[in-house]
C-alpha cells in the first residue's frame, strides 16, 4: 500500500448515507458506519466537520465512537505541510499546556482509499480523565464573538449576549452565568479590583502560557475563538486550551504565506489587554516570552520534530492525489517553516525591547 508509513482507518457504511453526508456540506447529520480501528471493529455514526472547508473537495469528518470517544478527522486541505496542527499541538502540550493529540493516518471510505488525514482528539470529558485533570464546566470558542469583550466585533453594537460566541460542552445550570458574569466584571473593572478578581476567577499562569504558544506559532484566529475554556475542578479557575492550528507557522488558515509579523507580542483579545493593563501581569508575560525564546522556541528544539513529521508523512503524500498543493510543495514546507521560526524569534525580540 502506497501510504506504508502511516495507520489505516476504514469507514464502512450505507453507499446512500455516505453520499448524504457529503453532499450536505453545512448539514449535520450522522449516520451510523463501523470503524475498523487498530484491528479492532467499533460501531459508530459519521459526519462532517469544518468550518469554511466544508466545501472543500476533501471533507473533513467526525466519528463519534459507541462507548462515548470522539475523533476528529481533518483533511488538512489548505497546509501544504499537513504538520501545522500537530506541530502546535506538539509544541503547546511540550511548553505545559495539556492540548489535544494528533496521529496522521490514510483513510479508506467503503473501500475507496482517500488519501493522508490528521487525526485529533476531542477535547471532551475523556481528555480530562485521561489526563487527572479535574473538570466542572467545559465551554467551546467557536466564532470571533469569544472575545471577551461587551461588544460585537463586527457591528460594534452592544452584545445580545455576553454568550454570544460559545457553546456549552460540559456543565451545569449557572455555567453560562457564570462565564458571563466573568466577561461583565472584566470589563468594568480596573486596578487593584480587577487584579484581585482575576487572581481568583482565572488561572493566570496558565492563560498566559497559553497566550505565549499562540504568539509564537502565529495564530491570529486562536484569540477570540479556536479554543476551549473549562473550570478547574480543584480551584475553580477558567484554564484554555488550544483548537484549530493550521492556520500558523507562517501561512493563514486558507494555506496562503502571510509573514511571520501577522501577529503581535501581546496577541488580540479584551481579556488580555485587561491583564496586560496590570504590572505583573506584563512581567510575568514578557519573561516568559523571553524564556522561551531562549528554550522550546528554537530552531534546535523544533527540527527534529519537524524532520521526524516529515519523513513519516512524505511516502504517503507523494500518492495522495487529494492533495491541493503539489508535492514539491510539501518537499520544501520545512525549511518555510524553519524560515518562520527564526523570523518569528527576531521579531519577538525585539518587541520585547520596545514593549513598554
Amino acid at each position: 500500500m502506497a501510504n506504508v508509513t502511516l495507520p489505516v482507518r476504514s469507514i464502512r457504511m450505507n453507499a446512500a448515507d455516505l453520499q448524504e453526508v457529503q453532499k450536505q456540506s453545512w448539514g449535520n447529520e450522522f449516520k451510523p458506519a463501523e470503524l475498523e480501528l487498530e484491528e479492532q471493529t467499533y460501531k459508530a455514526e459519521f459526519g462532517l466537520r469544518g468550518g469554511h472547508t466544508r466545501n472543500y473537495v476533501k471533507k473533513s469528518y467526525e466519528v463519534k465512537i459507541e462507548g462515548g470517544r470522539t475523533l476528529h478527522w481533518n483533511a488538512e486541505y489548505d497546509d501544504p505541510s499537513m504538520m501545522r496542527n500537530a506541530l502546535s499541538f506538539y509544541f503547546f502540550n511540550k511548553i505545559g499546556v495539556p492540548s489535544p493529540k494528533t496521529n496522521h493516518f490514510w483513510l479508506i471510505l467503503n473501500g475507496v482509499p482517500q488519501g493522508v488525514y490528521l487525526e485529533i482528539e476531542a477535547v471532551d470529558p475523556l481528555f480530562f480523565k485521561k489526563r487527572g485533570i479535574g473538570c466542572r464546566s467545559l465551554i467551546y470558542a467557536v466564532n470571533d464573538s469569544a472575545d471577551f469583550s461587551l461588544t460585537d466585533p463586527i457591528s460594534k453594537d452592544k452584545k445580545p449576549s455576553l454568550f454570544d460566541g460559545y457553546e456549552m460542552k460540559l456543565g451545569k445550570t449557572g455555567t453560562k452565568s457564570k462565564l458571563v458574569s466573568f466577561v461583565r466584571n472584566l470589563n468594568r473593572m480596573s486596578g487593584r479590583e480587577l487584579s484581585l478578581y482575576t487572581a481568583r476567577r482565572l488561572d493566570i499562569s496558565q492563560y498566559l502560557l497559553w497566550l505565549s504558544g499562540a504568539v509564537l506559532t502565529g495564530n491570529y484566529d486562536g484569540f477570540d475563538q479556536n479554543y476551549a475554556i473549562y473550570e478547574h475542578s480543584t480551584t475553580g479557575k477558567y484554564r484554555i486550551i488550544p483548537w484549530d492550528y493550521e492556520g500558523t507557522w507562517g501561512r493563514n488558515c486558507y494555506g496562503k504565506p502571510c509573514g511571520s509579523d501577522l501577529v503581535r507580542l501581546q496577541g488580540y483579545n479584551k481579556l488580555t489587554d485587561k491583564l496586560f493593563s496590570v504590572s505583573a501581569y506584563r512581567r510575568k508575560y514578557r519573561n516568559l516570552i523571553h524564556k522561551l525564546l531562549q528554550s522550546s522556541f528554537t530552531r534546535d528544539e523544533l527540527e527534529p520534530v519537524i524532520q521526524r513529521l516529515h519523513e513519516q508523512l512524505a511516502p504517503a503524500i507523494r500518492n495522495d492525489f487529494s492533495r491541493k498543493a503539489s508535492y514539491d510543495v510539501f518537499l520544501s514546507e520545512p525549511d518555510f517553516i524553519y524560515d518562520y521560526i527564526e523570523e518569528r524569534r527576531d521579531i519577538l525580540q525585539k518587541s520585547l525591547r520596545e514593549w513598554i
